[in-house]
This record gives C-alpha cells, sequence and structure tokens, in this order.
C-alpha cells in the first residue's frame, strides 16, 4: 500500500525552502512567520515525516496545555481538514485524547503538552516544535534542549514576535548561528494577504502595533506596550551606551520590595538635568540583610533611597515595618506618595522622564528588556485591553523605575555641569575610563 506523508499537504513557495532546509541536514530551525500562514501546519508536517524516517520520541510544545488541545489536538482548517489527520490514519497504532498522546506502528510517540506546567525531562526526545514560542516559558526549552542534543535531534522554533522578550534574544543568535536555519516571512513575502486584507484589519479596529507584530513580524510592534517606543528613541538617539558614574555626584536608589517576588534597585543620578542609570540590581527569596549589603558594598555615596508605601507595612512576626529594620541596617528609606496616585498617572510621569534619560547598556541590559517588554494585561473572555499591567518577570524592575520616576519629579538639576559630562563621554570614547 502507497501512502502520502504527510496527507494533504503541499507547501507553499515560502514553506518548500524550510522543509528543504531540514531535509539538508539542519538540526535547529526559527521560524519567525506572520499570522494564518501556517506555521503550526508545515511543522507538524515535517514532524510526522521524521516520525516516520525515524523512531523516537516527539514532542509538540505550545505555551499551556489548554492551547495545545485548541491549536493542535482539535484543530480543524478552513476546509474542515483536522491537523491531526496529516498523518495517515493506517500508520497510527493508538491515541489517548486526555493525555494529547499518538503511538505509530512503527513505535514512535507523539506529545502533546503546554510549557506553564512543570516539564518532564525523563522523555528521551528525538524532535521537538515550540508553537508561539514568544507566548511560552523560555524555560521549557532551556530544560528540553539538553535532551534533544543528546538524542541527537531537532528543534523547531514557530512563532510571531511579542516585543523583544526571550525569543528576540534567541531569534538574534540563530541569525548568526551556522547550526540554525532562520526564515523571517511577513505578509507581502507570503502572498496570503491582500493589501485589501490588511486594511481591512484596520477598519475593524486591529491597532497598528498589533498589524505590525502579527502581520510584519516586527518586534516592535508589541500591543499594549508601555514604554517601547521610548526606548527605541533613546537608544536612536544615542542614550543607551556607557554612561559612567560620576564619583563627584551622589547616587540614589528606587525599589521595588517583594517577599516571594523579586526585590529590585535601580541606581542612579541626577547630573545636571539629566537622569543617568547607572546600575540595576535584582533577587528573589532573600532578606533585607542581603538587599543592605548589596548596597553598602557598592562605591557609591548615597543620596537618598526610595521605595513605594508599602515599606511602612508592619511585618507579623516582629511588629516592626521594613522601613525600620531597613534602617537599622543602615539605609533610611523616603517613602513615595504611591498610595495616593493611580498606577496609571505613575506610568505617564516614568514615560516623561525619558527625554531625560541615560542608560548603562551592559549594566542596565535587564531594565533595558523589562521596559520593552512591560505591557497591558489582555482580557481574552471580552477581547479588551486592561488599566493594568501584566505581572510576570519584567514588571518588578519597571515597577522599580516608575518609582525613580516619581521620585525625580520635582528634584532640582544638580550635578556636573555640562562641560564636565563632555569631558567624561570623550574620555569614555577614548577607552581612558
Amino acid at each position: 500500500m502507497e501512502l502520502e506523508i504527510p496527507c494533504n499537504f503541499t507547501p507553499r513557495h515560502y514553506q518548500l525552502p524550510f522543509m528543504q532546509a531540514m531535509d539538508e541536514g539542519y538540526k535547529y530551525a526559527c521560524l519567525l512567520w506572520p499570522r494564518r500562514h501556517g506555521k503550526d501546519k508545515t511543522a507538524f508536517c515535517y514532524l510526522i515525516k521524521r516520525m516516520i524516517e525515524e523512531v523516537g520520541n516527539y514532542g509538540y510544545v505550545f505555551p499551556t496545555g489548554s492551547l495545545a488541545r485548541e491549536a493542535a489536538w482539535q484543530n480543524i482548517d478552513k476546509t474542515g481538514f483536522r491537523l491531526l489527520d496529516h498523518i495517515p490514519k493506517e500508520l497510527i497504532k493508538r491515541k489517548v485524547d486526555n493525555m494529547m498522546f499518538i503511538e505509530l506502528k512503527n513505535g514512535s510517540t507523539l506529545k502533546f503538552f503546554g510549557s506553564d506546567k512543570q516539564i518532564s525531562v525523563g522523555t528521551a526526545y528525538k524532535g521537538l516544535i515550540f508553537s508561539e514560542f514568544a507566548l511560552q516559558n523560555p524555560n521549557a526549552y532551556l530544560y528540553l534542549r539538553p535532551v534533544v542534543l543528546e538524542n541527537d535531534g531537532f528543534i523547531i522554533i514557530a512563532t510571531t514576535p511579542r516585543g523583544k522578550n526571550h525569543f528576540y534574544d534567541l531569534w538574534q543568535m540563530a541569525q548568526t548561528n551556522p547550526l540554525w536555519y532562520t526564515q523571517k516571512v511577513t505578509w507581502k513575502d507570503g502572498g496570503v494577504f491582500t493589501e485589501k486584507d490588511i486594511q481591512q484589519e484596520r477598519d475593524a479596529g486591529m491597532s497598528e502595533e498589533m498589524i505590525r507584530s502579527e502581520y510584519e513580524v516586527d518586534f516592535t510592534g508589541l500591543v499594549g506596550a508601555y514604554y517601547i517606543k521610548y526606548i527605541d528613541q533613546i537608544r536612536f538617539d544615542g542614550r543607551i551606551g556607557f554612561v559612567p558614574f560620576d564619583s563627584t555626584a551622589r547616587v540614589s536608589t528606587a525599589w521595588d520590595l517583594g517577599i516571594s517576588d523579586d526585590t529590585s534597585i535601580i541606581f542612579f543620578q541626577v547630573i545636571g538635568n539629566e537622569i543617568h542609570i547607572i546600575e540595576t540590581y535584582s533577587n528573589h527569596g532573600e532578606s533585607l540583610e542581603h538587599y543592605a549589603q548589596v548596597i553598602h558594598s557598592k562605591p557609591y555615596i548615597y543620596e537618598t533611597h526610595y521605595a513605594p508605601h508599602d515599606i511602612e507595612n508592619r511585618e507579623l512576626g516582629t511588629g516592626l515595618s521594613r522601613k525600620s529594620i531597613a534602617s537599622n541596617l543602615g539605609i533610611q528609606f523616603t517613602t513615595l506618595p504611591t498610595l495616593k496616585m493611580r498606577l496609571q498617572d505613575g506610568i505617564e510621569i516614568a514615560r516623561g522622564l525619558f527625554p531625560r534619560l541615560w542608560m548603562d547598556e551592559n549594566k542596565c541590559r535587564y531594565l533595558i528588556k523589562a521596559l520593552e517588554n512591560y505591557r497591558r494585561e489582555f482580557d481574552e473572555k471580552h477581547n479588551v485591553y486592561l488599566e493594568r499591567p501584566v505581572h510576570d518577570q519584567y514588571s518588578h524592575l519597571a515597577d522599580s523605575f516608575r518609582y525613580m520616576a516619581i521620585a525625580v519629579k520635582n528634584l532640582r538639576t544638580s550635578g556636573m555641569t555640562k562641560e564636565r559630562l563632555d569631558e567624561l563621554r570623550r574620555k569614555a570614547q577614548a577607552g581612558l575610563l
């Protein structure tokens, strides 16, 4: 009996190069494709081919298990064809619905799962697909990559961008790594949509940011982002780079204090009319004693340490506030009026700070990434953006930045003169600092 492998799939002109590259020996592929351009169908059909050619365990990873079921296990395309039906039914030994598991008659297995749950590294995967990787927990990739490497397998990452997050970092790496096949396709390249189709999306209310992200696969098109365009502007202006610590000026800090969450600290100086962020520090699960040691280990003379209103909350065990505990550790906090201020007002104050801002590119790289990815939460049930930010790994440093902006809003300009600042920059460029 002759079977078509995979069933009912003819690659489009932009899909074929990926299939050919993998057949020619690439073990890693990164597909940056727009919405509705067949990322999952193409990657899945290649995976089927490999399952039949090489007996092994294979996995298909989505941001969540529920999305794996909806977008793959139960997926039906516009023609009524199921994604799973690309596997010839004659080759299937068994399917386990509640586990989203398939075993072929040759012994190959396929498991669909989400990166939102604890990842088991006990399975010896021969091949993995990460779908919508920009929305995933990146730890799943970090945990599973060595497993695939050990088994001389392959990894395919297929996604549209969601700002300059972990996928952006991986994409930058992959483009210069000869072991990776990378392919960027925009809606203009694919031929799936026309100008009229994109205009209809605009007319239906889709923002230009979402069009850039979803159809033009633009990393700067993060929908609902608070600060990304401001970061792009100061980078364009050359205000992200080497920012020297001025030993003649005092340093202030802005804190976002967590208990189970991260505690983040921004170190900054007010230089003339400019705000220089010279360093950041973040950690979690540590006591105030730890952060006091960090503060005192720096070669800085401090001006003011700023913290939000919860620094004055009393701890149940001691009855003391963290402000009092910090004072005993040699840190005198100034409490910001955050309790009386709306979050959105604080974000607007932070936006107004960018024209005065300089940031050290190396010592503030996590802050830069946090500000690029700080965005509004999306309510999928009502299909609207909420007036509050997503609480994730980026929000703590972004909160510290907001507190810093509130702190400096009414400060007088001080510190070095413009001439002294220009002299430092010239020395930095000459490698004398």
